[in-house]
């Protein structure tokens, strides 16, 4: 299927001409960066690229010096993360923010707990019952690997964390999931699980931007490849063993007979 012109859909989350400087540093440098429906969008560059500096930025971390933002087409302002879930934006980010001292449970619903008598503020009761089943059916229908009991997150593996920190952004982001390198330092049946989420986000409904440094992974799940390169989009490719070597030139700067636009086709790999 290829998407041109008007017949193109709306991007769910738009970014045109994003620019951040930390003093003399430019990090981002005119980015222009568009994510469609049911997406799933590879985030590529080596270090220093700028992928995280505009991940903070679309997640309400950090703000932009330039440019602008759109959701749906309708330009907005994230002056925290809040903003950004308030719109249907969640990230995951590559440390986790997994805390170590509480349960899935707890983990689950951080900054999001279930009260009652709500007007006592910070006497109210936790609903722990109504929130560990809750979070018992949010991981069958994720099909997550978490221990069902009480443990502790320090006790789990770094796969089973993983998995708790992505059910926890793609269950209230009702837009877009944004996943920075989830499959880090994870072992490979770990890292094949978080994959099979990741891959099911479309068929939720949430648009997807994934950022990775395995270009494996990044072809069994990613529609596309974005190429940052010195804070700047230098070309974007569909993932596949043909574009292989394309993407690893365009991200580390290869010889100049390689295009810096390749695999315009759009071919939606979560539709049906």
């Amino acid at each position: 299927m290829t998407i041109q012109g008007d017949d193109a859909p709306t991007p769910v989350l738009e970014v045109r001409q994003a620019s951040k400087s930390y003093g003399a540093a430019r990090v981002l440098r005119g980015v222009d960066l568009e994510l469609r429906p049911r997406e799933v969008l590879a985030l590529l560059g080596d270090n220093g690229a700028g992928k995280s500096t505009l991940v903070k930025a679309l997640s309400g971390v950090h703000q932009l010096d330039g440019g602008e933002i759109f959701v749906n087409g309708k330009p907005v302002t994230f002056r925290s993360p809040m903003d950004a879930r308030e719109v249907g934006v969640e990230t995951v980010f590559q440390d986790l923010a997994v805390f170590d001292n509480l349960d899935a449970t707890a983990n689950y619903f951080m900054g999001r707990e279930e009260v009652s008598a709500a007007w006592l503020g910070p006497l109210a009761l936790l609903r722990r019952n109504s929130m560990k089943a809750a979070w018992l059916e949010e991981i069958n229908t994720l099909e997550v690997n978490v221990p069902r009991g009480g443990q502790r997150a320090e006790l789990l593996s770094g796969g089973q964390r993983q998995a708790i920190a992505v059910a926890r952004a793609v269950s209230y982001a009702s837009q877009v999931a944004i996943l920075d390198e989830p499959t880090a330092a994870l072992g490979v049946r770990e890292a094949r699980n978080v994959l099979r989420l990741v891959k099911s986000l479309p068929e939720r409904g949430v648009a997807v931007i994934l950022i990775s440094h395995n270009l494996d992974h990044v072809g069994q799940v990613a529609d596309r490849a974005v190429v940052l390169r010195q804070g700047s989009v230098v070309g974007e490719a569909v993932p596949s063993p043909e574009s292989h070597e394309k993407l690893v030139s365009l991200m580390v700067g290869g010889p100049p007979n390689v295009e810096p636009k390749i695999g315009l086709k759009h071919e939606n790999k979560n539709t049906p």
